[in-house]
């Protein structure tokens, strides 16, 4: 593919697994003035909800059971009356694509070049301050709808707006689904990378979250160009389609 020539933002999904604790006050976010609005309006939807849900459309609600649940409904609680810890998101992160991210060994110049769409923030960069939660983007929650739905043309919008950058997007559907904006694909500034097996279906598992994790340290570092000879344990990448593609080893778990 033609070079990229300025560094690329790596659009890299959340974690379900999240550091607990932090600090009380957050300094000022990249997307704050554009998405501040529309997070407000989630907070109000989980505290009209808060008022009267049981344990059990908690549950269905942020998908999580058991002792995971418990801990759930706390830290919404504390969105709730603005009494939540926060901590950069680099750091609250801890699933198995961003420790093999490992992002506390890059730089903040690396760190700030994530972008993250969640459900509660719409978008936040890796070195944005949030709370520790629990909220998927394909839930539905009060008059919204899904949180997808809801967040799509606020995030496309915040994403074209960010006119002097190309996105490399390693987003699973679920957040993926979140962005629609043909001019970031018809201009050339939204290149995808596909994760697959040989025959060309996808692939998921610990390995390909790995393998997910690997990928965006490298485009950071070394640019999305790097793909097209990447090897890593059995995984190669090639360019296919005006974008990338990372085949798994024949033997890659489902």
């Amino acid at each position: 593919m033609g070079g990229v020539s300025r560094p690329a933002f790596v659009l890299l999904p959340p974690s379900e697994s999240k550091v607990p604790g932090g600090h009380p006050s957050a300094t000022p976010g990249f997307f704050d003035e554009s998405l501040g609005g529309r997070r407000r309006k989630v907070l109000r939807a989980l505290k009209s909800f808060l008022k009267d849900a049981t344990t059990e459309e908690w549950s269905h609600t942020l998908k999580v059971r058991g002792p995971l649940l418990d801990r759930a409904i706390f830290a919404t609680r504390k969105l709730v009356d603005q009494s939540a810890l926060v901590m950069p998101v680099w750091q609250r992160y801890s699933g198995v694509v961003w420790s093999h991210l490992d992002p506390a060994n890059l730089d903040d110049g690396h760190r700030s070049r994530l972008i993250v769409p969640s459900g509660l923030y719409g978008l936040s960069s890796g070195t944005d301050e949030i709370a520790d939660y629990r909220l998927m983007m394909k839930v539905g929650l009060g008059s919204f709808g899904t949180l997808t739905n809801f967040w799509r043309p606020a995030i496309s919008r915040a994403l074209e707006e960010m006119p002097e950058a190309t996105f490399v997007n390693l987003l699973p559907k679920e957040h993926d689904a979140a962005i629609q904006s043909s001019t970031l694909l018809t201009t050339g500034r939204m290149i995808p990378v596909s994760f697959l097996r040989h025959g060309g279906a996808g692939v998921a598992g610990h390995d390909a979250k790995a393998v997910k994790g690997v990928v965006a340290r490298l485009v950071l570092q070394s640019g999305i160009e790097t793909l097209e000879t990447f090897r890593w344990q059995g995984w190669k990448g090639r360019v296919h389609r005006g974008g990338y593609e990372v085949i798994a080893p024949r033997k890659a778990a489902r």
